[in-house]
């Protein structure tokens, strides 16, 4: 049986991506790789072993170009209002909370963060499909 370990995004800086992914949701480095034109960080919170990691190409000046294709990393939260009104008072770039039903049930509660590369990122109250 297949088991997913790690999401990977590719960041300009190493400093402020792992600052933002601390700050926004608590995650801390668990592993670092230097290598000679990259480093891969691998992040993680002590409650889950998936990781997200960011690779940073050494060569590389300008923000990546996200395109069309890239759709988002989700997280789920305890306190929902309490992470949005967290987000807001540290300027943290996020929407407005939004509610989304499938017919009469509600499926989801959440909003989207923006990391300091453009990355996408949907947080959900944790419940329901999302426990």
């Amino acid at each position: 049986m297949a088991k997913p370990v790690h999401a990977m995004i590719r960041v300009l800086d190493e400093a402020r991506a792992t600052t933002y992914y601390a700050r926004a949701f608590g995650l801390a480095i668990a592993d670092r790789y230097d290598f000679p034109d990259f480093t891969l960080i691998y992040l993680r919170d002590p409650a889950s072993p998936f990781e997200l990691e960011l690779t940073v190409n050494k060569d590389r000046a300008a923000a990546y170009d996200l395109g069309d294709g890239y759709g988002h990393v989700a997280f789920t939260v305890d306190d929902l209002a309490a992470t949005h009104a967290r987000f807001t008072r540290e300027g943290l770039p996020a929407t407005a909370v939004k509610t989304l039903k499938h017919g009469d049930s509600e499926l989801a509660t959440f909003f989207f963060a923006t990391d300091p590369d453009g990355y996408k990122i949907e947080v959900i109250q944790r419940g329901g499909r999302f426990a």
